[in-house]
């Protein structure tokens, strides 16, 4: 669970420890010299957009992986830093304070009661 709020908007929260990803995606060198053409004459330069389209979501993945694979419910305040593009590729980078959601006796009683 990604949050880009400061804040859980329904659930009291632990806050655990900043964590960071940084993601670096290769571009296609055909396209690559296609969109510097591209660039020469003016236009969209579609081949970048998907690319850092899809380096921001494999970061977002990432991100919630890191968490979950730390024993955290989510990570919340997510921010993305400006994505670069860079000779032959794009980086981006994401980070956000990491989470439990904080469970009182009765939501525990009730979660054990569905469970069983």
């Amino acid at each position: 669970m990604l949050i880009a709020l400061d804040s859980h908007p329904s659930a009291e929260i632990e806050l655990g420890e900043l964590l960071t990803v940084v993601h670096v995606r290769a571009a296609n060198v055909v396209k690559d010299i296609r969109e510097n053409i591209r660039n020469l004459i003016g236009g969209r330069m579609t081949h970048y957009e998907e690319l850092i389209r899809s380096a921001v979501d494999g970061a977002l993945c990432e991100l919630d992986e890191l968490a979950r694979s730390k024993g955290y419910d989510g990570v919340i305040g997510v921010k993305i830093a400006n994505p670069v593009v860079v000779e032959g590729g794009v980086e981006v980078i994401v980070y956000g304070n990491a989470f439990r959601i904080v469970k009182n006796d009765k939501q525990q009683a009730d979660h054990q009661a569905k469970a069983s």
